[in-house]
């Protein structure tokens, strides 16, 4: 090929090389400093190439050519994976890049040097005055889509307590008393993840809610019931997850993978669940668990993506999802219009239809999910929000969302949350409510500026 060949080839990748050079000024707005010295050095030496182009030249110029294409597609590559970062919702049927594919053998752990960091303060916390967090997760319709909804959440914020506080206390007191083993567990085999959890709490809360807990010599004191909770004594003086359920509002449960790669209930204090009872569910694995309990869509759409995420769960995440139900009672331990919590046959087919939107209640649950670093058990924090529907429906845009996203409930879900014994009432009220507040003025459309999902 002879010089001006190869002078017209050498014009033409410069011709083709501009658009991956402009791609680059594209970027300079984010990254300045890192980006402009190079793109500019790019096309000036480019540009030197073919006003100093020589014969003997031809073979480093090409080459030198070719490396700065390269780097740039390089570059560019490297930018649009940084710029993929997880979502803050992430669908758990695809699994994430930071819960890394575990090279150890199922049903073995080699304890983590991670420490959960020591949490502030919450900010002005108080017993009578901190309300309950406002968490609304339901979207419009017209489709439900049936996924774990998981997001990251900061390690300061792992334990939810407010001014319901003294009701939640009560209710899993008496529950204890009346109830005991049939809703606090704890199998030998998890029982070391149990007093882990019991260290983690004695640490956590006394920190985090310095006005309530603090911590002694031998356990944690409950500055509001003067209640001490010994969690140094061999044996403890009760179970474990006992101890753990009078610290928090929440129910907790333990899961414990086995060599079979399964990971089974084991432990769990599940005081206030309204619709499900330990007794049920313990020694069951996650699988069963979900299939029992009739779960929709769940060896579809969640049951692979779920055992992923457990076995790659690493003890630097928090992550936490969120759900709803509806309730025509205002129980917030046992729904006793399902049945029973003794009886053998609970389902939504003994509940009262249509009763009066007086005895419609939202229940939502917080659900935190973490792996303990020493024993390798994971946790779940159970937190439930209970309120009347006409409280929240007083809310701004709420009314018409969660009538809209009822409406997008398939049969399955329709079947699971006991859409039918309680929809037309609901239903009506929500609508009224809903043209109530857009005769008053509501602008649906600046919604996502005042609301965002799970609020």
């Amino acid at each position: 090929m002879d010089p001006r060949t190869l002078k017209r080839s050498l014009a033409d990748l410069v011709a083709r090389s501009q658009p991956y050079i402009q791609k680059v000024n594209s970027h300079v707005q984010a990254s300045r400093h890192h980006c402009s010295s190079f793109s500019k050095s790019a096309q000036h030496q480019v540009e030197k190439l073919l006003e100093e182009f020589r014969g003997k030249e031809i073979l480093p110029a090409v080459l030198l050519l070719i490396f700065l294409v390269l780097g740039l597609s390089s570059y560019l590559r490297s930018r649009r994976k940084r710029n993929n970062t997880r979502p803050s919702t992430p669908t758990i049927e695809k699994a994430s890049s930071p819960f890394a594919k575990p090279t150890r053998k199922p049903g073995t752990w080699e304890p983590s040097s991670f420490t959960r960091p020591t949490p502030p303060p919450y900010p002005n916390w108080s017993i009578t005055e901190t309300k309950p967090l406002p968490y609304r997760p339901f979207r419009y319709g017209p489709k439900y889509f049936v996924t774990m909804g998981l997001r990251n959440v900061n390690y300061d914020d792992w334990i939810e307590l407010d001014n319901h506080y003294p009701r939640f206390h009560d209710d899993k007191a008496r529950r204890i008393i009346e109830r005991g083993p049939k809703c606090c567990r704890t199998s030998p085999e998890a029982l070391p993840a149990a007093l882990e959890l019991l260290d983690e709490l004695a640490s956590y809360l006394p920190a985090r809610y310095p006005t309530l807990y603090k911590r002694t010599e031998t356990g944690i004191l409950n500055l509001w019931s003067n209640e001490h909770i010994d969690t140094t004594s061999r044996p403890l003086p009760e179970d474990p997850m006992q101890s753990c359920a009078r610290l928090t509002q929440d129910d907790l449960a333990i899961m414990i993978e086995r060599p079979d790669g399964q990971y089974y209930l084991l432990a769990g204090a599940i005081l206030l669940a309204g619709f499900w009872r330990l007794e049920d569910k313990i020694g069951m694995p996650l699988s069963e668990i979900h299939t029992s309990g009739d779960v929709p869509q769940f060896r579809e759409k969640l049951e692979k993506g779920m055992m992923n995420f457990f076995r790659r769960l690493k003890p630097e995440e928090l992550v936490a999802r969120n759900n709803y139900f509806l309730q025509v009672d205002d129980e917030l331990a046992w729904s006793h219009s399902i049945g029973s919590e003794d009886s053998d046959g609970i389902s939504w087919n003994t509940a009262e239809k249509n009763r009066a939107i007086e005895h419609h209640f939202f229940r939502s649950e917080r659900q935190t999910l973490r792996r303990l670093p020493k024993s390798g058990g994971v946790v779940f924090t159970i937190r439930t929000y209970f309120h009347p529907v006409t409280e929240i429906a007083g809310e701004d845009y709420v009314p018409g969302r969660l009538a809209s996203a009822v409406r997008s409930w398939g049969s399955d879900v329709s079947r699971y949350k006991g859409k039918e014994k309680y929809a037309d009432v609901l239903l009506e009220y929500l609508d009224g409510k809903h043209k109530e507040q857009l005769d008053r003025g509501l602008k649906l459309e600046e919604e996502d500026d005042k609301r965002s999902y799970p609020w």
